[in-house]
């Protein structure tokens, strides 16, 4: 699923809830269709602990850690869990259906399923409640804001994570209805003449949209020091090594700070990004960024050759449904 915004991500960010007093956790994890040979689990206070899968095919250690929030990561994807005292955890799921799968078993999992749990419900409800005309938009926001609140109260929860859940239920709130009217104002977009750009090439002069009609575009708003946009390159590299030669053109945006056009000149050159390599003029002010509206990157969008937008907020290159839509437009 394409993640908007994540209630559980929101905790991890912006609540210390996380104890001082260490105390031991038994971790293990069976995971099909992995994505790598390692899990990672971060917290507050710069705790990483890194499990390596074993022979066979577990990953499991013991370790130490003050009971509070912390997110597992595989490489690819990410989820919260919520680790308590003398924890014995055991996690299930298939990478592939990353967010639909997890189940944790053992002793003090309940409140990461909850957290789990709580991540799909976040999904589900951004995939339709965003389709929605505005009021019923805020009808839908309000009863699922009640509705969290009193799942949180009925189980058997720590009252520290029921505290912190109570907070990030009412940023997601807060969130929901400034992302809601942030695509609502990109979806006016569509079908009308984009917005104009004239930038910096890496390969030197500049580059503006006008010089790359006749073809799609599709568009990547990025900065070298974003890591969920360089998490997408992989994926972006093998859609324009496959779409190499057909009637598209990728074009990568940097909306780095000026200081940094060093940066990201050696960044482009180490990586031996393809396509239009591009560095806006006035980082989040420029004005094609404005004018989109983009509050948060990476940031994808998709033009015609006749220069109108197609999609102002596009699907990102690990999404398999990109291909679905480059194939129907191409072919």
């Amino acid at each position: 699923m394409k993640k908007l915004f994540v209630a559980g991500l929101v905790i991890i960010n912006t609540l210390t809830v996380v104890g001082q007093t260490k105390n031991q956790i038994k971790f293990s994890a069976k995971i099909e269709n992995r994505n790598s040979d390692t899990l990672v689990i971060k917290g507050r206070n710069n705790f990483k602990q890194v499990i390596p899968i074993d022979k066979k095919g577990v990953f499991a250690a013991s370790f130490e850690a003050p009971k509070g929030f912390y997110m597992f990561s595989d490489g690819t994807e990410s989820s919260n869990l919520y680790l308590k005292p003398n924890s014995e955890v055991n996690l299930t799921m298939n990478a592939k259906q990353f967010d639909e799968t997890i189940i944790y078993k053992g002793k003090g999992v309940n409140e990461s399923n909850f957290l789990a749990q709580q991540a799909l419900k976040d999904e589900q409800f951004q995939e339709a409640a965003f389709k929605l005309e505005q009021p019923a938009f805020v009808s839908s926001l309000d009863e699922k804001l009640k509705k969290d609140t009193e799942s949180l109260e009925k189980g058997d929860f720590d009252p520290e994570f029921k505290t912190a859940l109570k907070q990030s239920f009412e940023s997601f709130h807060q969130y929901a209805s400034e992302e809601y009217d942030r695509v609502s104002k990109a979806n006016k977009l569509v079908g009308k003449p984009s917005p104009e750009f004239d930038y910096e090439n890496h390969k030197g002069g500049k580059t503006k949209l006008a010089d790359l009609k006749g073809k799609y575009v599709y568009i990547d708003l990025w900065a070298t020091w974003c890591a969920p946009c360089r998490a997408e390159i992989p994926y972006l590299q093998k859609i324009e090594e496959k779409y190499h030669g057909k009637n598209i053109e990728f074009v990568s945006i940097s909306i780095d700070k000026l200081k940094d056009n060093e940066k990201w000149k050696k960044f482009v050159t180490d990586k031996k990004l393809g396509g239009v390599q591009l560095f806006a003029d006035k980082d989040w002010e420029s004005e094609f960024v404005t004018q989109y509206g983009v509050t948060g990157i990476p940031r994808f969008i998709l033009i015609d050759p006749k220069g109108n937008v197609v999609n102002a907020d596009a699907t990102r290159p690990s999404d398999p449904k990109l291909e679905n839509q480059l194939n129907s437009l191409l072919n």
